[in-house]
């Protein structure tokens, strides 16, 4: 049972931004501040990548964990009420997300899927992204999604 009524949860689903995200902000702010230029979500290529780096020919998509249902991570639970729904919803994101890299990837971009449970709540965060200019940079770095979460 929810604690809210239907049209309250209808007006809080459809406040949750699926554009310039507290994850995406840290990021952009991050890359920025290495030196790195950007595009944001480029509607010329598939999925509209949250980050498009040219240069690098890099698309990073950074991912809420709840929406796009990060496997085996806490924050991608599934809602109690109307199971049918949030699984019809979440199946359709994943297989939409899955095909998207598959169409960058097939058309030789790299790309970086990076999860908000691996960038903590601070938007001054960076060392969660260490290891991102590298893998941008190096195209022999074959990097695809983190954080990975183990069984």
């Amino acid at each position: 049972m929810d604690v809210v009524d239907r049209s309250t949860r209808s007006r809080m689903m459809a406040g949750i931004r699926s554009k310039n995200t507290l994850p995406e902000k840290q990021v952009r702010l991050f890359l920025h501040a290495r030196g790195f230029r950007y595009l944001l979500h480029d509607k010329r290529l598939p999925g509209s990548p949250d980050i498009v780096l040219p240069k690098y020919r890099v698309a990073i998509f950074v991912h809420g964990c709840f929406w796009h249902q990060h496997q085996r991570c806490k924050k991608a639970a599934k809602p109690k009420t109307n199971p049918e729904k949030w699984a019809s919803k979440f199946t359709q994101n994943v297989e939409r997300d899955r095909s998207h890299l598959e169409a960058l990837e097939s058309a030789n971009w790299k790309v970086i899927v990076i999860w908000e449970c691996g960038l903590g709540r601070s938007s001054d965060n960076y060392d969660a992204l260490h290891w991102l200019p590298e893998a941008i940079r190096n195209p022999s770095v074959s990097f695809r999604e983190w954080p990975l979460i183990s069984d």
